[in-house]
């Protein structure tokens, strides 16, 4: 009896406002903060910038003009086809990566980085501001599993050179990882990256002379496209979220 009015007295003092709008899929708990301080958020009606403000079930909390609620933590894992964008929408009415997860829940969830409109492969989406922005920071170091298609065979010289680090536009690059896929012509290419920048696995070849037929991510932070056919989507499990927050 203890327990349960000790509970109810914890629930009653609510949660902290940064990590109702992280809940909310707004940004990350330290994005919010600075949110709170220039005055972006209202609590019922009035500008809020007390940092340990606990929101109360019965607060109204408004970003931006929108009201926000705060919603169960949403992992969804995409294996996306070729044609969509990844972006919550698009002004040209293009199809959009959310197209393709709008039955998958009713919480708002967004994609976690970017994958271009030819490429296929593994997609997070979650409204877990929090580990979004983990997983999408360079000084994480987030590994990237890439199957290349190329369209010549590759040479071991230039298999060598990217192991090495190369020299593009916006700085030096090397994989973590790169080799022949087994069984395949050397055309085909596996390739670990955890850089995050835009086009990168594409920049990289066509630096070297070759064109990228397809590219597919096949391991993104350790999840892995078993049992997940294109243009489908599945959760995550408890054990899987645990493994990408102990990163």
């Amino acid at each position: 009896m203890a327990m349960n009015k000790k509970n109810t007295q914890k629930s009653s003092e609510g949660i902290r406002l940064n990590k109702f709008i992280a809940h909310a899929g707004i940004c990350s708990r330290r994005e919010a903060d600075m949110y709170i301080k220039l005055g972006s958020v209202k609590v019922n009606n009035k500008v809020m910038t007390e940092m340990g403000y606990k929101v109360k079930p019965t607060d109204e909390v408004q970003f931006d003009g929108q009201r926000l609620q705060a919603e169960k933590p949403t992992y969804v894992l995409l294996n996306k086809p070729k044609g969509f964008i990844t972006t919550t929408r698009d002004e040209k009415g293009r199809k959009t990566v959310m197209d393709l997860v709008a039955n998958a829940t009713k919480s708002r969830i967004v994609p976690v980085g970017r994958l271009d409109r030819p490429t296929t492969g593994l997609l997070l989406f979650t409204n877990d501001g929090d580990l979004a922005k983990k997983l999408t920071h360079p000084s994480t170091g987030i590994k990237k599993l890439y199957h290349v298609v190329l369209d010549k065979n590759v040479s071991g010289q230039h298999l060598q050179s990217i192991k090495a680090g190369i020299k593009l536009d916006d700085g030096s690059i090397k994989a973590d990882e790169v080799s022949y896929v087994q069984g395949a012509s050397k055309r085909e290419v596996g390739i670990a990256l955890h850089s995050g920048r835009n086009r990168i696995v594409r920049r990289i070849f066509e630096y070297l002379g070759y064109e990228v037929i397809s590219l597919d991510r096949v391991l993104f932070a350790g999840l892995t496209k078993k049992d997940l056919p294109r243009g489908h989507w599945r959760h995550l499990s408890q054990a899987e979220v645990q493994q990408l927050k102990m990163l």
